[in-house]
């Protein structure tokens, strides 16, 4: 499974890495490939190509504010959750693929 993340919390520090890194070692422990963008107090980081969204099977959002530019995943489908879900249970958020 080929997944792309972005995440994202309200204020834009704490959270958005937690879930970041959250996210990216349940998805390891299961045998997913996963690349995640942040978005938060220093602007996008990490920014996901067009290549990476298009060759991903699916794109995770947890967020607590809209997605910037989020237009660019029109195409794939998507999981959307708060960002503490993917911090308190990021495996019960990949189950949901």
């Amino acid at each position: 499974m080929n997944i792309v993340a972005v995440t994202s919390c309200a204020v834009g520090i704490a959270h958005t890495y937690m879930a970041a890194e959250k996210l990216e070692k349940a998805a390891k422990s299961l045998g997913y490939s996963i690349k995640i963008e942040t978005q938060g107090a220093m602007g996008i980081e990490n920014e996901l190509t067009p290549d990476d969204i298009t060759s991903a099977d699916i794109a995770i959002f947890a967020n607590d504010p809209a997605i910037e530019r989020i237009e660019r995943f029109d195409a794939i489908r998507k999981i959307i959750v708060p960002v503490q879900e993917a911090i308190k249970d990021p495996i019960r958020v990949l189950e949901m693929i």
